[in-house]
């Protein structure tokens, strides 16, 4: 298996794996019967198109792409295909078996690519193949036997391309027995030589604007062709004669200029009817003449005399000629068509149509004493340059029932111009001049069934001015500068159905205008006129006798559109089943703007984008008909949830070009019967806001347009119906939040407890172990010391010298127990737990303070754990002994010996012998917690003496 089809295989298997009804590269045509279209893709291989495709599809459109090569198999998944249209695409090269598994195709379309070969094989599998299109190419090169899988081929077009010898163009056609249309038209073959013959079957040959000339065939090659197209080529006259031509309807030798067509039909097998004689050059009238003289008393169907520069036809010219049933003058000089006396008087009774288009016609004469052509039905002197026509300009066609002067200079109508076309049906009078139509302008036409008076000039319509028009069913006035239209003015039309008045400036409507087609009108077109409101509570209803449209077009209103909607303006429009409201700018739409019109099937409100920007809640709820709403380039940036809650019969939602960031899928699913969404040019968020509408995507039977192609707001290169969803599960979200949130605070707040509160985080460890073993109370019983004494070891002379003989060698009830670092911490044991623990086996701390014991750290962090301990029991358990007079600015550096000085009173060191009596007794005091009183009572009689004296 070669890797295109390897690539083919896998993209059938496992694109409906993630995907719902939308397709990378086409989207099926809404109301289609299984068409797609994958138009303008631009830089994509044929696998990406079609590998998404289901198997059923029909019809497939693949033009304006740059796909430069079709490998084997390339549609091998589209078994269904009976029309395929592959034009535009820069196609080079197609390989053997490339419509491999198309058994029933029967349309083929390579127009207007570089292929250049057409080699054996490439159209192997299309037996069923019934009409292909190859022309517009650089064809060069032909296999001979290219085309003969093509077994029930009927139509083959090769023309504009590089083919010269056509010889080896019949021999790879040779196969084609049921091939009945062969074009050749703009290649490079200069002669007819051949070695096989044409298929029986070929019926149509065209060989225009090559180089023939000396034809060089066999004279039965064209025995079976009916329709034979020579023309621009240099054929002789007599290379043509020795052809048998005798079942030729139709011979084309026009703009040969070596062929002489009376020499011609002196000696030829062809029947002189059957040949156009157009670009004949046959602009002289002794030649107009001779070969009328040929045709004298033949039954011609259609007598073409185009492109031969005639510019007068005298009376009776062409009456030898005889035309039967058509007679088609256009594309020549002629000034004017003389009430057509140059056909004569006699024989003429078959003409049917006579067309003189692109001429240089100026004015219609009158031709009221001219005779009559009685079967004349349809004339066309379109593209002239009228400007003005006669009473009775038509007398010579009584029964006349098709008219078309469009496209001229026709600058009014006289009275009476078209006085005696009673049969007349249609008449087209657009695209000219006219300015002003009257009460007589259409006097008489009675069977008149379409009017077309598009892209004049008109300004006013006045009363009656159609009021013989009593079965007229079409009125086209749109493209005018109409301002007014009168009171009156559709008087007469009885049976007016369709009425348009669109491109006008028309500023107002009433109900009265309508009157007189009320009961009969159901199209109704007031496009780009000037229609515009200021005030939606204004009730204003001037449709409301116009029961039977079901057509009404108010788009596009200029210059600034409608903007508002009156309140009842659509009240009595109760058959209408197509609104058109786009590009009207509308800043308001209340909610029961179109109740009433139940029977609504398709409305636009598009390409607003300048007005209302939401819908309101309700404003469809009445429209349980409608199955297609457009509202793209609106700017919708919400839609409300119950927008679209009764459109149950809806198939076809547009919401292309909004600025929707999210859209709930709820709303979706409300629309039972969707069929078709565009999304496309939306700003569709790629977050988890979009999460289940990604799901919906995916998984809904609706098609959603452009799916592959929306990408996200931020990111070009992401698409939205890819984009990571992994983490928007609302569970999930919560978690993650929650942890990652908890985790981000827990690593900010852990360096700075770390930094600030270390110890007292160890000291309330230690309080917790301590309680779990109650080792913890307050009861003075379960102290093991009176005071854990905190100082520097540079102070330690003073500490064993001064302190302990005082303190510990006191009588034995004003004896204190004193834990010394030096002589009571555990060996072996660490000096953090030493410390806490001997400061929580104490009653108290007695800090010794000097300026070496500010600055050890070991004695400040004793000092920090005792303040622990303050702060924590509420109560006086720290004891402060200055040894030396340091002051407050010395202090300031040391904030948490400066905290504690702020809230306890503290004790200084006296140099007065005397005055360390007084100072031992406070410390004793504030140790044991008594009063002077008391610790005088458990002194002896010196230590009391002592104490009286300081």
């Amino acid at each position: 298996m070669d890797l295109p089809w390897l690539r083919l295989c896998l993209g059938i298997v496992f694109m409906p794996l993630v995907t719902g009804l939308g397709y990378l590269n086409c989207f099926e045509k809404f109301n289609s019967d299984k068409s797609f279209i994958c138009t303008k893709r631009l830089n994509v291989t044929i696998e990406e198109v079609v590998s998404d495709l289901p198997s059923d599809v029909r019809n497939l459109n693949i033009s304006y792409n740059t796909i430069k090569a079709l490998p084997r198999a390339s549609f091998a998944n589209l078994p269904s295909l009976r029309l395929l249209d592959f034009s535009e695409n820069n196609l080079e090269i197609i390989y053997p078996g490339a419509f491999h598994n198309l058994n029933i195709l029967h349309h083929l379309n390579l127009s207007y690519n570089k292929i250049s070969n057409l080699s054996l094989g490439i159209f192997e599998g299309l037996e069923n193949l019934t009409q292909l299109y190859l022309h517009e190419n650089s064809i060069a090169v032909l296999h001979p036997e290219v085309f003969s899988p093509l077994i029930s081929l009927k139509l083959l077009n090769l023309s504009v391309n590089y083919l010269s010898e056509f010889s080896k163009v019949v021999e790879s056609i040779q196969p084609l027995r049921k091939l009945n249309d062969l074009m050749l038209c703009s290649n490079h073959i200069t002669s007819l030589t051949h070695t096989h013959r044409l298929p029986g079957n070929l019926t149509t040959l065209f060989l225009c604007k090559n180089h023939l000339r000396d034809l060089e065939c066999h004279q039965d090659l064209f025995e079976n062709v009916s329709i034979l197209e020579l023309s621009f080529n240099n054929i002789t006259t007599s290379s043509l004669q020795k052809l048998n031509l005798t079942k030729a309807d139709y011979l084309s030798v026009a703009f040969n200029p070596n062929f002489d067509i009376l020499e011609f039909l002196t000696n030829s097998s062809i029947k002189p009817q059957n040949i156009d004689y157009s670009g004949l050059n046959l602009n002289n009238l002794t030649k107009l003449k001779q070969v009328c003289q040929h045709l004298n008393g033949m039954k011609i169907v259609n007598l073409k005399l185009l492109h031969n520069g005639i510019s007068y036809l005298p009376q009776n010219t062409l009456e030898s000629c005889s035309p039967s049933y058509t007679l088609d003058l256009s594309w020549n000089r002629l000034k004017g068509v003389n009430c057509l006396t140059f056909l004569g008087s006699s024989n003429n009774s078959s003409l049917t149509n006579v067309i003189v288009e692109h001429n240089l016609l100026k004015k219609l004469t009158n031709c009221s004493l001219k005779f009559k052509f009685w079967h004349l039905s349809s004339i066309s002197f379109r593209y002239n340059r009228i400007w003005s026509v006669d009473p009775y300009a038509f007398a010579f066609s009584p029964n006349l029932e098709y008219l078309q002067l469009n496209i001229n200079s026709i600058l009014f109508l006289e009275r009476n111009a078209f006085h005696g076309l009673k049969r007349l049906k249609t008449l087209r009078l657009d695209n000219n001049l006219i300015t002003d139509i009257y009460d007589n302008s259409f006097v008489n036409l009675k069977k008149l069934i379409i009017l077309n008076l598009r892209n004049n000039r008109l300004s006013v319509i006045f009363e009656n001015a159609f009021h013989d028009l009593n079965n007229l069913a079409i009125l086209d006035v749109g493209g005018n500068k109409i301002t007014q239209v009168k009171l009156g003015a559709f008087n007469g039309l009885r049976k007016l159905e369709k009425l348009y008045l669109d491109r006008n400036q028309i500023k107002t409507i009433t109900g009265e205008m309508f009157s007189g087609v009320e009961t009969t009108l159901q199209v109704l077109d007031l496009m780009a006129n000037q229609l515009r409101f200021f005030s939606s509570t204004e009730n204003f209803q001037p449709f409301s006798k116009l029961l039977k449209v079901y057509d009404l077009k108010l788009q596009a209103q200029q210059p600034f559109g409608l903007t508002t909607i009156p309140r009842g303006f659509f009240t009595g429009l109760t058959s209408l089943q197509a609104l058109y409201l786009s590009e009207n700018r509308l800043t308001d739409l209340s909610p029961d703007i179109f109740h009433g019109l139940n029977q609504l099937t398709y409305l636009s409100l598009g390409e607003d984008c300048n007005g209302i920007q939401n819908l309101p809640a309700g404003i469809f709820d009445n429209l349980v008909n409608l199955t297609v709403l457009n509202l793209q380039n609106m700017c919708l940036q919400t839609l409300d949830k119950d927008v679209f809650s009764n459109l149950t019969s809806l198939k076809r939602l547009q919401l292309t070009k909004n600025a929707l960031k999210t859209l709930d899928p709820n709303l979706l699913d409300k629309m039972a019967n969707l069929q078709y969404l565009d999304l496309w040019k939306c700003p569709l968020a790629c977050t988890c806001d979009n999460e289940e509408l990604q799901n919906w995507v995916k998984k809904t039977p609706v098609q959603v347009m452009q799916v592959y192609n929306i990408t996200c707001p931020n990111d070009p290169n992401s698409y939205f119906h890819n984009f990571d969803v992994r983490v928007c599960d609302v569970i999930t979200k919560l978690i993650l939040f929650c942890c990652t949130s908890s985790l981000v605070l827990l690593l900010m707040i852990i360096p700075i407890l770390y930094r600030k509160s270390y110890w007292l985080i160890r000291y309330n460890c230690f309080l917790f172990v301590s309680w779990m073993h109650e080792r913890w109370n307050s009861d003075k019983d379960l102290y093991k010391y009176d005071a854990f004494v905190s100082y520097n070891t540079q102070d330690e002379d003073w500490v064993f010298q001064n302190m302990l003989p005082v303190l510990e060698s006191s009588s034995a009830t004003a004896r204190l127990r004193l834990c010394l670092h030096h002589r009571d911490f555990q060996l072996g044991r660490d000096i953090i737990d030493n410390i806490v623990d001997s400061i929580h086996n104490s009653r108290k701390t007695l800090c010794v303070v000097s300026r070496s014991y500010l600055q050890s750290e070991w004695c400040s962090l004793e000092m920090q754990l005792a303040s622990y301990k303050l702060f924590d029991e509420m109560r006086d358990v720290l004891v402060l002994v200055f040894l030396e007079n340091i002051p407050d600015r010395e202090l300031s550096t040391y904030h948490r010996m400066r905290k504690v000085m702020l809230k306890k009173t503290y004790i200084k060191w006296p140099e007065d012998p005397e005055a360390q009596k007084l100072f031992w007794a406070k410390v004793t005091t504030a140790l044991k917690g008594t009063s002077t009183e008391q610790v005088e009572e458990s002194l002896s009689t010196s230590e009391q003496s002592y104490l009286i004296e300081s």
